[in-house]
């Protein structure tokens, strides 16, 4: 039946793995199965094991551990306590698990029970549906002292919508940012999505109100992971990596400003970004890229054509990945990344 179950998933277009996790199996249990015999031969363990407590010896434990003495203490704090009264009724990671199993692990006292922080997951398969911004440093001759660049990019085109040089961080200044850079490109921003991390300018009053009231999608990184943003955090590594990157701190402001503006000009226009197959962002996002992979396609194919003994396989796949994710899942990731080769 379970056999039977799976191959109609795949049938229907599943992943074989996918489907076997759903339902709890492991693709080579399945596997095993579907050689030998197609009925779920699982027996689970035969003998008892010969250390495990009794029954007793755990309604003793629950016993102790919701006694008033001890009701209000972890298994850390009881077991150190009993040894102190030359008693020992089992270790702390057994307590935990009783517990576990009688459901009795919930939270207690004044501090607010751990957040679950879900992990940000968005999917583009066209410019302005999901843009990420961040802020990072620039030096100044003052020790101590920087500048603050804000970039704002499309993630579909690699593209930077907007930017921003000013001498501190505020939400106020952000939020400004992102009206303008919606104007400056004649958008409504209506359901974009709008990612970037837990800092105060991202999380300010001005710019979340601002957000809301333009229907804005606010993303942000869970608290403490660094890499929840990487299509900014990778866009700053160009910046400050790239052969014109200057080597002593921008003079002031204003140069600053200039050496920023000429960036992203070459960025946006000149750069040929190694995640969308090599053509400009500014292509990309204008739908040029179709013509100018479907030329290589044609030159490769004609140059594999005329010398084919040197070619061992296919010709390099040229076509665009039609699904950018953020954050992915690793298995939606690999499809989106074969997508994309």
């Amino acid at each position: 039946m379970i056999c039977a179950l799976i191959e109609e998933a795949v049938e229907n277009g599943a992943r074989r793995s996918r489907a076997c996790r759903t339902l709890g199996l492991c693709a080579r249990t399945v596997e095993r199965w579907r050689g030998a015999n197609p009925q779920d031969a699982r027996e689970g363990p035969h003998t008892r094991p010969a250390n495990k407590i009794t029954d007793e010896e755990r309604e003793r434990i629950l016993a102790i551990v919701n006694s008033a003495a001890y009701r209000n203490l972890s298994p850390n704090q009881i077991v150190p306590r009993l040894a102190d009264e030359g008693c020992y009724i089992a270790s702390e990671s057994t307590i935990y698990r009783i517990l576990r199993e009688e459901s009795q692990m919930a939270h207690r006292g004044r501090a607010r029970s751990p957040i679950k922080h879900v992990k940000p997951v968005h999917v583009a398969t066209g410019p302005n549906q999901v843009w990420s911004w961040d802020i990072t440093y620039l030096r100044t001759p003052v020790r101590g002292v920087f500048s603050y660049l804000y970039l704002i990019m499309d993630i579909w085109s690699r593209k930077i919508m907007g930017w921003a040089v000013h001498p501190v961080q505020d939400d106020d200044l952000a939020s400004a940012l992102f009206e303008a850079t919606c104007q400056r490109h004649l958008l409504d921003p209506s359901g974009i999505v709008l990612h970037s991390d837990n800092g105060g300018p991202m999380k300010g009053a001005t710019m979340v109100v601002t957000l809301e009231r333009l229907g804005v999608v606010q993303s942000l990184s869970r608290p403490g992971v660094s890499d929840d943003n990487p299509y900014s955090e990778a866009l700053f590594r160009t910046v400050k990596y790239c052969p014109a990157y200057p080597t002593k701190p921008f003079a002031d402001l204003s140069a600053a400003i200039r050496w920023v503006e000429s960036f992203v000009r070459w960025y946006n226009h000149e750069h040929r970004h190694s995640g969308i197959c090599f053509v400009t962002p500014q292509e990309r996002h204008t739908g040029r890229e179709k013509a100018i992979l479907a030329k290589r396609h044609k030159v490769y194919t004609k140059a594999r054509a005329k010398n084919p003994e040197r070619w061992t396989g296919t010709t390099r796949n040229w076509t665009a990945a039609t699904s950018v994710y953020l954050n992915p899942e690793q298995e939606v990731g690999a499809e989106a990344h074969k997508t994309a080769a």
